[in-house]
C-alpha cells in the first residue's frame, strides 16, 4: 500500500525545507500532495522561488479530502514569513489537529515546530528541535540540539541545512529503515 503525505505551502515558505522532502519522499515512492494555503496554486518562497502546488487546501476541503484518514503524514516547512503565515491558517491547524488525533505522522522543521505546533499544545511533554532561539517560545516541551528529533508520531528538525536528514527520518518512519537508507545512499547524504 502506497503511503501518502501532504506538504503545506504558504507564502514565504523556506524553499529547501519544502522541495527536499517532496523530492526525497517521492524517491521513496510516497505519494506527496503539495497543497497551497489560500486560493492560488502559485506560492512564492522566502527567497523568491515560485512553486506551483498540486492543489489548494480550500479545494481539498471542498472535495472532502482534508481528512486524516487520507494521509499518513503531514509536512510543515518553516521559513520567514512562511512559518508565521502557516501558523495563522485555521484550516491548516484543523488538519494538523485531526491528523494528530488520528495518530498520523506530524513533521515540522525550522520555526514551524515552535510557531505552528507549540501553540496547539502538540509539543507539551515531547522532545523536539527547531531553529535555534525559537525553543524559547515553547512551553512544556523538551528542546534538543539534535539535527532531527523523533518523538512518537512527531518528527522535528532545525533548519534548511538539516532538511536531508529530516526527509530521511520521515521515510524511515513512514516507509522503512531500509528505504530511508536506500534514498540516503542514492542522494549521497
Amino acid at each position: 500500500m502506497t503511503k501518502k503525505a501532504i506538504l503545506l505551502l504558504v507564502e514565504g515558505f523556506e524553499e529547501v525545507e519544502a522541495i527536499t522532502p517532496i523530492d526525497y519522499l517521492r524517491r521513496a515512492n510516497v505519494e506527496v500532495t503539495v497543497a497551497a494555503i489560500g486560493t492560488s496554486l502559485t506560492v512564492r518562497g522566502s527567497r523568491g522561488l515560485t512553486v506551483v502546488a498540486d492543489t489548494t487546501l480550500p479545494d481539498l476541503i471542498k472535495r472532502n479530502e482534508a481528512k486524516a484518514e487520507i494521509w499518513d503524514a503531514i509536512v510543515l516547512p518553516g521559513g520567514n514569513p512562511g512559518a508565521p503565515n502557516l501558523a495563522a491558517s485555521t484550516e491548516a491547524a484543523a488538519l494538523v489537529r485531526e491528523m494528530t488525533a488520528a495518530g498520523k505522522l506530524i513533521c515540522a522543521i525550522c520555526a514551524a515546530p515552535a510557531l505552528v505546533l507549540a501553540p496547539m499544545g502538540l509539543l507539551a511533554g515531547k522532545t523536539f528541535t527547531c531553529f535555534p532561539g525559537f525553543e524559547e517560545k515553547v512551553q512544556g516541551g523538551h528542546w534538543s540540539q539534535e539535527r532531527v528529533v523523533t518523538d512518537g508520531q512527531l518528527i522535528t528538525s532545525r533548519a534548511a541545512g538539516t532538511t536531508g536528514d529530516f526527509s530521511i527520518a520521515i521515510i524511515k518512519t513512514l516507509v522503512s529503515e531500509a528505504e530511508g537508507d536506500r534514498v540516503a545512499k542514492a542522494v549521497l547524504l
